[in-house]
């Protein structure tokens, strides 16, 4: 990664106060609004605030005009000028859901998988999540950092410019601590803005085998009172909170002992829940206060009720389920009708859906939950920035907001989610900098 160098696209001139950037001759700015200060809820996802032939003006990282050029004077102080060539500019994506800091690979596990063998089976054969602790126990910090960076790089690449990191792969309290301390390092080290989820309860590790409640014993006794120590000693900002509610793994009631000892501390809490069967995590999540509920195949019609009425941020991830071979996916409509908030993430993980990519996971969401390609964008902006509780800061072109912004290659949004497999980005400006592979 390095600072845009100037060229056709820019414009440099000396000025003699703080540095501006313009962005102007914009085809389509989609401005993607919070309603209410909120998220976009219901029918009224994919409202897009379009304007036709934009301008933006960002001071010291921050949005402090987006809207037409009529009437807009641009300053001749402008420290960098860019012209978008008549190009989309919109809101850079906020993935909120990915287990992005892993070791190694499981393309074996794939290959079993395409030849029948289901999530659970290979779980059961020692694979799926637990394969990959192994390796992440063995691991030390910097080979965490050293594996997930270029995972970074190519996330920021396609586009996404805030991206949630849940820990997981540990299962002990020493590699949970050692794996958010890497992701913490990365947060301060590249442009990408990460979230931190702690999720201790992501499986039950081999060595408690049948012995789940204990696992649970250790989680809430041991490995959340470390992780808020480790977070208090260090300044960082207190984690979220997540467990995998699922047959097989943590069930109801384990689940919310493990969110309400999450939440004595401060952390505010996820749920994986509904990917399988539905056990009733989703209503939990509402009941608690959760931020966001996940994957949600499964999701009882109660629960999908629940979501409208509550505050809790349903999360799509169709990359999975695509992933997996699977024919069901998230009832995306089902939840915009009860009311319900949706975001899309991408659950980028090394078992069942590697992918880096929001701009697919848009192109998913349009095919197999049915979004127009409005409401998949502003899922994968907006809502997905209120998904890890950064929708005052993240996913949106609003003023006082900060500078994350993409200039499409393509001057229509649309093509998002028309097209996949390639990246339609033309340049990422990050917190007011521009970047490029």
């Amino acid at each position: 990664m390095y600072l845009l160098p100037v060229s056709r696209l820019c414009y440099t001139a000396t000025i003699m106060n703080k540095p501006d950037l313009i962005i102007h001759n914009i085809g389509q700015l989609c401005t993607v609004p919070s309603h209410a200060g909120g998220p976009q809820r219901g029918q009224a996802l994919g409202d897009l605030g379009l304007v036709e032939d934009g301008v933006i003006a960002v001071s010291d990282g921050q949005i402090t005009f987006a809207g037409p050029a009529e009437g807009f004077d641009i300053p001749l102080n402008a420290m960098t000028l860019i012209d978008a060539e008549g190009m989309a500019v919109i809101p850079g994506f906020v993935d909120p859901h990915t287990h992005l800091l892993w070791v190694g690979d499981r393309a074996a596990e794939f290959e079993m998988r395409i030849g029948g063998a289901t999530y659970m089976q290979i779980m059961a054969a020692g694979g799926g999540i637990n394969n990959t602790v192994r390796h992440v126990r063995a691991a030390p910090v910097e080979q965490l950092i050293a594996e997930t960076r270029p995972r970074l790089d190519r996330i920021l690449q396609l586009g996404s410019t805030t991206v949630e990191i849940k820990t997981g792969y540990g299962l002990d309290t020493e590699s949970e601590i050692r794996s958010l301390e890497a992701i913490c390092r990365l947060d301060a080290e590249h442009p990408v803005d990460i979230v931190p989820t702690f999720l201790g309860a992501h499986a039950v590790p081999p060595e408690y085998t049948g012995r789940t409640d204990a696992y649970v014993d250790l989680v809430v006794n041991e490995m959340i009172p470390a992780v808020a120590g480790f977070v208090t000693g260090y300044g960082y900002s207190m984690p979220f909170i997540d467990v995998f509610c699922e047959a097989g793994v943590f069930d109801l009631a384990q689940s919310r002992r493990i969110l309400e000892a999450g939440q004595a501390q401060g952390m505010p809490l996820k749920i994986h829940a509904d990917e399988f069967e539905g056990l009733g995590g989703t209503k939990l999540a509402v009941e608690l206060g959760a931020v966001s509920a996940d994957h949600l195949v499964k999701t009882p019609d109660t629960d999908i009720a629940a979501l409208g009425q509550g505050e809790t941020v349903a999360v799509a991830l169709p990359a999975t389920p695509f992933g997996l071979g699977h024919h069901e996916y998230t009832p995306a409509q089902a939840i915009l009708a009860a009311g319900g908030a949706l975001a899309v993430a991408t659950d980028c993980n090394p078992g069942t859906a590697w992918c880096e990519s929001m701009q697919f996971v848009m192109a998913l969401s349009a095919r197999y939950l049915k979004l127009a390609p409005a409401q998949a964008l502003a899922a994968a902006t907006l809502n997905a920035a209120f998904a890890v509780g950064r929708g005052g800061r993240a996913g949106s072109i609003e003023v006082g907001k900060q500078a994350d912004l993409l200039i499409l290659a393509v001057p229509d949004y649309r093509h998002l989610a028309y097209r996949f497999g390639g990246n339609l980005v033309k340049i990422v400006i990050k917190a007011g900098k521009a970047w490029h592979s």
